[in-house]
């Protein structure tokens, strides 16, 4: 009797403890949350999209100016910038490629992890609706939907250049041109993007100590609506021509010019009076 009690008892216990255990599938695996800028199936990245133009004021060594931004021309391109700004990312960026007559170029972060993670997100491609005139802002590519996060102010008129190549601006300053024409020029396209890329400003800070830089960006005005944007007259100067170029990139077909570098500007080492160069993206 005592021998059967035994034999119940073990058998109770045993069911229960296998009653108790969890199974494998008993807990459904949480969804994945969708990433913040979605990528499309190309593999490129979208942002959200802006409803009106908004104005963004530049602080540099050299004094301030101001970008307003048309979505009209070109929604993807002038999202990303918002979202670039709004996240601090531009502050204490170096104006490493400068150009006179042509372009000045930045957007590569100082610290390299958070530069590799927008380098990951590059951007689709957007049809070219306004122009690459003296003074419009518009990201460098190196091909196909692969804008990211750098950016190039024109010195001048390169719609002839710039617009054939698929270079669409989103905006275009309208006060303190005359401080983005003063940035230093003196280190021309000598900063290696591939270690700004990977060493961010140390290397920079290093290497060309007299770099002007953004202290900080900050939007000072938002519309509801889309605005139409207000030409500002500005002197037209002497143009050379380059364009924004980032290492390891495909090079679009180079576009030769027969205009001189503007009197009293030095011409960027690696390039004849009159250079030929192509236009990629800046990172």
């Amino acid at each position: 009797m005592r021998h059967t009690f035994l034999v119940l008892a073990l058998f109770v216990t045993a069911i229960s403890m296998t009653s108790c255990r969890k199974k494998p599938d008993d807990t459904p695996a949480p969804s994945p949350k969708a990433p913040a800028n979605p990528e499309s199936e190309d593999g490129s990245s979208t942002s959200v999209p802006v409803e009106g133009s908004f104005q963004v004021k530049f602080e540099t060594t050299k004094g301030d100016f101001v970008v307003e931004v048309y979505p009209e021309w070109a929604p993807i391109g002038a999202a990303r910038f918002k979202e670039l700004v709004e996240s601090g990312f531009f502050d204490e960026n170096r104006f490493f490629r400068l150009v006179p007559g042509f372009i000045v170029q930045w957007g590569i972060g100082g610290d390299p992890a958070v530069q590799a993670k927008w380098r990951s997100q590059p951007l689709q491609d957007e049809p070219m609706v306004g122009t690459n005139s003296r003074g419009t802002i518009t990201f460098a590519k190196g091909g196909p939907n692969s804008r990211t996060t750098q950016l190039f102010i024109n010195y001048g008129d390169n719609s002839g250049s710039l617009d054939p190549q698929g270079f669409p601006p989103f905006g275009k300053v309208i006060e303190g041109m005359d401080v983005v024409d003063s940035l230093n020029s003196e280190y021309g396209e000598q900063p290696d993007q591939g270690q700004i890329q990977s060493r961010g400003n140390e290397y920079l800070k290093k290497s060309f100590p007299n770099l002007d830089y953004i202290k900080s960006a900050e939007i000072i005005q938002e519309t509801k609506a889309p605005a139409e944007p207000v030409e500002t007259p500005v002197a037209e100067p002497e143009m050379t021509t380059s364009s924004p170029v980032e290492t390891g990139t495909s090079t679009p077909a180079p576009v030769a010019t027969s205009t001189a570098p503007a009197e009293g500007t030095s011409t960027p080492a690696g390039t004849s009076s009159v250079p030929v160069e192509t236009i990629e993206e800046i990172q």
